[in-house]
């Protein structure tokens, strides 16, 4: 990632474990040319480990956990997991993973490592599907959290237990989850699970990312350095493709798929993922005392009533600043995605989802 100065800043046969580099394609076929027809119908489930996540604690954690799932899952399915080493890796081998045919792609890690996989279930905008396996096959989405903030979970009520997350996966329940879909000034599509935000809430997490050694006190050092010169700035947004409209002193704009954020503040309280809509809420002319005084109600989800605050559904949203230019960061899911404008919708029920 840029520094603060420029800020424009496997798989596998079963049982066996490579790094994505050292994989090039996935593929789950097995070398074994005498597979019987019982082994080809086993599922394939592709496990995508991020071991630097959480400081390193995901590899480790992982590493224990892995004997678990063979254990419950050999009978099931075939269990081929993917180490990544770098960014994109997760988006990549996903895509391989669903073009091959995987019956899941379970993302091993926090909020950064999902929003990878999330990506990977898409291509040029589109679903990616697989090659060979008939329009009807669908690859499902699991998640094992085990990341710094694992913000996503907590919408669920889910805590970072992987013995937990393994009981969802065996139990096989599944839901249509929504996905979110935001486009910048160059109309690329970009995919969001979680929560995507504008101004000094991405600003702060720009920043946080900076930091994340510290464990969750990195939301808290993002958040100093973002107010560091922060300003309020007027925005425009058009709602469901409608008119334009102007909004005053806007000091963040939060989209939500889901509830939480930057380390379990509930910013979007009301958001459900599988409801077909995003909750938009907006925080205007906040000064930083506002966050101390109002902090509590922020990371409880009870602040939609305070002064200041406003709140809607929407299926999309269109937001661009009233006086161009170019410097008011965007982010999704924690990560850096650029700066306005930006159109953020939804696509309901777009993936199967382990819960």
């Amino acid at each position: 990632m840029a520094s603060p100065a420029a800020p424009r800043p496997a798989l596998i046969r079963p049982r066996a474990s490579r790094s994505h580099s050292q994989l090039g394609a996935v593929s789950l076929a097995s070398d074994n040319s005498a597979s019987t027809a019982s082994s080809r119908r086993r599922r394939d489930f592709v496990f995508v480990v991020n071991p630097s996540g959480a400081n390193g604690r995901t590899g480790k954690q992982w590493t224990q956990l892995l004997p678990q799932l063979r254990t419950r899952l050999a009978d099931q399915c075939n269990i081929c997991e993917c180490i990544t080493s770098g960014p994109s890796d997760a988006i990549d081998v996903t895509r391989e993973a669903i073009k091959d045919g995987a019956d899941a792609v379970i993302a091993v890690g926090g909020d950064g490592t999902l929003h990878e996989v999330v990506n990977g279930f898409f291509w040029k905008g589109s679903p990616v599907r697989a090659l060979d396996r008939g329009p009807d096959h669908l690859t499902a989405l699991g998640l094992i959290p085990l990341g710094t903030g694992s913000d996503f979970a907590r919408t669920f009520g889910w805590s970072n237990d992987p013995r937990q997350a393994i009981d969802r996966i065996v139990r096989g329940v599944k839901s249509k989850l929504d996905i979110g879909m935001m486009e910048g000034p160059s109309g690329d599509p970009h995919f969001f699970v979680n929560v995507a935000d504008i101004h000094l809430s991405a600003k702060a997490g720009y920043f946080a990312s900076m930091y994340k050694r510290f464990g969750n006190l990195c939301y808290v050092i993002g958040a100093l350095r973002g107010f560091w010169g922060h300003n309020n700035r007027d925005m425009r947004i058009k709602v469901n493709g409608g008119e334009w409209q102007t909004v005053d002193k806007v000091t963040a704009l939060c989209v939500g798929n889901a509830k939480y954020f930057g380390g379990g503040m509930k910013i979007t309280p009301t958001a459900d993922p599988f409801s077909g809509d995003l909750e938009v809420v907006i925080l205007q002319n906040f000064k930083w005392y506002d966050f101390l005084l109002k902090l509590l109600r922020l990371y409880g989800g009870t602040h939609l009533t305070v002064n200041g605050v406003s709140s809607m559904r929407v299926q999309s949203i269109e937001v661009a600043e009233v006086v161009a230019n170019g410097d008011i960061f965007v982010q999704s899911d924690g990560e850096h995605f650029g700066f306005l404008p930006t159109k953020f919708s939804v696509l309901p029920g777009a993936v199967d989802f382990f819960c």
